[in-house]
Parts: structure tokens; C-alpha cells; sequence
């Protein structure tokens, strides 16, 4: 790393530093709960980022699965995700805030300590993914519910805009981890653990990285009090639901099997509601641009492993420098467009977003020209360290393409985020925000195998070239181009 790439990267900590000191005095008066739940899900971000990315190449490397196989299963697993934050978001609002985290961590410190040591399908589903779903299932809904109970009407936005910069700081780190743990162990070689006498596969090398890093969240979480909130006057409020044996696992099983009338009963109330099923439908309509991260996480890594090389940074490319873009993009364009209104934002990001997914169709010679030119220089060399020879255009193009998705992505992400939650009305907020995923049970179910598909025809394990790579970006770039043209055609839905 040269010094003008450490004197950028000096410059971005200190603005970072910056924008958390904006965010904090906005947020002095909000409960220590507030920091906490931010601390946890900082390092969650980071745990779920790296070993996101790794799933795809876990199931077919590790357990054996074909692409359309593995594409699949991730699919139906994620869908299972879904299906459970539908049905298990009410149950924040019955049992609160810490006990609902301690439940969701619990089950992933279970699935996350099970993955590394097996590449047995069944075993793998039943004692891992499964419990990984659910504690991402309950993790979900409860972050935007405790942002919204620890803050003001006047503070949520600031709640919001601090999360979403420390969601992309855990990811950033994510990406960084995936990187490093392949650099150091190889892309897919066998290493043995001392004095156990067991060999473990790269990926699940990440997989253990991730369950170590769930550990603090879990220490973090049991210092949380039990029952604060924040009143519209900024006074911090304690239910006197609070009970001394709140923190045993009895007590939490108890308090999740009596509410379980509760639930049903709140989500039987909000799908009677007219109103909900206008807010599910414009969700839906933006289903198809919020996939393409879904296609980040399960689709780029093959891709980027099998187009530019094993060891290639996919994780930097993309979990990396998307993140990073975020962080200090956001508050830029909140601050810059507060009062211009939602829809246009929506129409306007989702727009940017699905028309930059067309640059990584570009020809891959229109990008050569750069690579001698010090842009070229500082992507290639100073910040992915490419040898000369593996100095590939075509990243160029994947670089220029998340950029100005990312651009998109800041102008209509935040906005969504904070509506989905400001909707809720009081004591439902867990099931509105957990609800809000119900578009995307069926979308993933698609996704799923489309992932395995597009790798298959157009990046097959194996060829020793890939001609029509490209097409990969063309199936999603067409996808995504309905969100916006949704948003266009039902304005007056909207509006109303």
C-alpha cells in the first residue's frame, strides 16, 4: 500500500470519526441500550457479511452441490428466513427487545459453532442453517424496533442514520474478513486445527471467525436492561413488566409460550388492516431492486472466483468498497435532500441503481485503456495488489458498477429503511417491520435457483473461459429495472 492510499484512508477515518460525533449528540439523551444494541449488531455485521458471502461456495466445495443445487437450498433456506421473521416478529412486541436478542443470538452462536466441523448436508441443515435462520429471523425486526424505542420522534432519523452507517461498517469488515481468511489459507485447501487433529475447509475457517465474533454480541446483549424506552418527551421510561429472572432461559421460554396468543392475535389485527396491504404492495414493488444484493451475496463470489481467478478479492470488490461508499454518502444525501419527498427519492435511487447493473455488461476492452492510467494504477495495484497478469478489465467495469450502485443505493435505502419503521403503529411495530418481508418470501424462492442457473450457463465450474459472463448482469439489470418502473406506474398508490 502506497502513501497517497494511506493518507485516503487517514482522511475517510477521520471523517468517519466526524459523522459519528454528529450522529452521538443527537442521540446523547437516548438510553445506554441504544449503544449497546449498536455495538452487537456492529460486530453481527461483521460475523453475517463474511460468512454470507462463503455460503454458496461452502455448499459446493465443502458438501458437494452442483450450482443450481446450492443455488437452490440457499434459496429455500433464505426463504425459510423470511417465512420465520413474518411469523416470529410479533413476538418482540410480546417478550421485548432483550429477550428477543438473546433467543436470536443464541441460536446463532449454535449454528455458527456447528458449520465449521461438518460437511455433512443433513447435518449442516438441521444443526446450523436452521438455527442461523431463526437468530437472523429474530434479529431482523427487533433492531428497527429498539432504534425506534430508544429514540424521539425528532431523534429516530439520527437512530436510523447512525444504524445504517454501522450496518455498513460491520459489513465492510466482513468483506475484509472473507478476503483475508482465503489469502492466508487459500481458496479451498484443507488446514489442520492443532491438537484436536481435525482439518477444516477455508470457508469453514470463516465460518469459526464468525462464531468467535458472536461471543461479544452475546456478552453485550446480557448487559442491556430489560424494558426501557424513550416517552415522545425524551424521559427514558422502565415497564413494570420487568421480573428479576428475566434473563434465565426458562423465564424467556415461559414468557414466548404464553405470548403466543398475543401474536397471533396482533398479526390476526394488522392483516385486517387496509392500510398494511397498501404498504406491503409498494414494498413489493421494490423487491426487485433489493434482490441484487441478495445476487451479491450468493451470485458475485462464484462469479468473481470463476471470471478473475481463485483468490480474486470479491470481498474487497464488492463487501468492501460498497460499504465504505455508504458510510459517507449517506448523511451527505439525507442532509442535502430532507426535504424533497420519498417517492421522488425511491423513484430516483431505484432508478440509478438498476441502470448501473447494465455497466458490468459493458465489453470488457472498453475498460482496458484504463489499467496504465493511475485510476487503473490505484484500483488494481495499490488497492487489490494485482499482479500484472491478473490485472482483468473486466473489474474495472465491476468497480464503476458498484460505485454508481452504491450512489443509488444511498439515495433509496435510508429512505425505505426509516418509512417501513415510521409506518408501525404503536405496540405493532415488531409485526409491521417483520411483515414487511412477506414480498420477499416468494421473490427468494425465485432468486434461489435463478442464482444457481445464471452461474451455471454463463460461469460453469470447470471451462477454462467465459464469453458470455456477461449475461449474468444482463438477467439482473432486467429484473431490477421493474422497481422503478413500478414506482412510475403507481404513483397515485403511493401519494394516496
Amino acid at each position: 500500500m502506497n502513501y497517497g492510499i494511506i493518507l485516503l484512508v487517514a482522511i475517510l477515518f477521520i471523517g468517519f470519526l466526524f459523522i459519528l460525533w454528529n450522529y452521538a449528540k443527537g442521540l446523547k439523551d437516548s438510553p445506554r441500550e441504544i449503544w449497546v444494541l449498536f455495538a452487537a449488531k456492529l460486530i453481527e455485521y461483521a460475523a453475517y457479511g463474511a460468512s454470507n458471502m462463503a455460503f454458496v461456495l461452502y455448499l459446493s466445495k465443502d458438501c458437494g452441490l452442483d450450482d443450481v443445487s446450492a443455488g437452490s437450498y440457499i434459496g429455500v433456506w433464505s426463504t425459510l428466513m423470511t417465512c420465520i421473521s413474518i411469523l416470529v416478529g410479533s413476538v418482540v412486541d410480546a417478550i421485548g427487545i432483550k429477550k428477543t436478542l438473546l433467543i436470536g443470538m443464541s441460536a446463532m452462536l449454535f449454528g455458527r459453532l456447528t458449520m465449521p466441523f461438518t460437511n455433512q448436508l443433513y447435518i449442516a441443515t438441521l444443526f446450523a442453517f436452521i438455527p442461523v435462520a431463526i437468530g437472523n429471523a429474530l434479529l431482523i425486526p427487533v433492531l428497527s424496533v429498539g432504534i425506534k424505542k430508544f429514540t424521539t420522534p425528532k431523534s429516530t432519523a439520527l437512530g436510523f442514520g447512525l444504524f445504517y452507517t454501522l450496518m455498513n461498517v460491520g459489513f465492510a469488515f466482513g468483506g475484509y474478513i472473507f478476503d483475508k481468511v482465503r489469502e492466508i489459507f487459500g481458496e479451498h485447501t484443507l488446514n489442520p486445527i492443532p491438537l484436536i487433529g481435525l482439518e477444516i475447509s477455508t470457508y469453514q475457517i470463516i465460518f469459526l471467525v464468525s462464531f468467535i465474533l458472536t461471543i461479544p454480541s452475546l456478552i453485550l446483549i446480557l448487559s442491556m436492561r430489560d424494558g426501557i424506552a424513550m416517552n415522545t418527551d425524551g424521559k427514558i421510561t422502565l415497564s413494570a413488566k420487568r421480573q428479576t429472572d428475566s434473563n434465565s432461559i426458562s423465564s424467556m421460554y415461559r414468557e414466548v409460550k404464553n405470548s403466543s396468543k398475543d401474536t397471533f392475535s396482533i398479526m390476526k389485527t394488522v392483516f385486517l388492516e387496509r392500510s398494511f396491504w397498501i404498504y406491503l404492495f409498494m414494498l413489493g414493488i421494490l423487491v426487485f431492486v433489493k434482490l441484487v444484493f441478495y445476487h451479491f451475496n450468493y451470485t458475485f463470489p462464484k462469479y468473481g472466483i470463476r471470471v478473475l481467478g481463485e483468490g480474486a478479492k470479491v470481498g474487497a470488490i464488492y463487501g468492501i468498497l460498497n460499504p465504505v461508499i455508504i458510510i459517507f454518502l449517506v448523511p451527505l444525501i439525507a442532509h442535502l435532500t430532507k426535504t424533497i419527498k420519498s417517492y421522488f427519492m425511491l423513484i430516483a435511487g431505484t432508478l440509478v441503481s438498476s441502470a448501473s447493473i447494465f455497466i458490468a455488461a459493458l465489453p470488457s476492452y472498453w475498460f482496458e485503456s484504463l489499467i496504465p492510467t493511475w485510476f487503473g494504477n490505484l484500483i488494481l495495484v495499490d488497492w487489490l495488489e494485482l499482479s500484472p497478469d491478473r490485472q482483468n478489465p473486466i473489474i474495472l467495469g465491476l468497480v464503476f458498477f458498484i460505485v454508481l450502485f452504491t450512489v443509488g443505493e444511498a439515495i433509496w435505502s435510508p429512505r425505505l429503511m426509516q418509512f417501513s419503521a415510521e409506518i408501525a403503529p404503536s405496540g405493532k411495530e415488531g409485526t409491521y417491520i417483520a411483515l414487511s418481508y412477506l414480498p420477499y418470501f416468494l421473490a427468494k424462492m425465485i432468486a434461489g435457483p435463478m442464482s444457481g442457473w445464471l452461474v451455471a450457463t454463463y460461469t460453469p465450474e470447470g471451462a477454462t473461459s467465459y464469453p458470455d459472463h456477461y449475461m449474468i448482469w444482463i438477467w439482473i439489470g432486467g429484473m431490477t429495472a421493474l422497481s422503478p418502473l413500478g414506482l412510475v406506474v403507481f404513483r397515485k398508490l403511493f401519494d394516496r
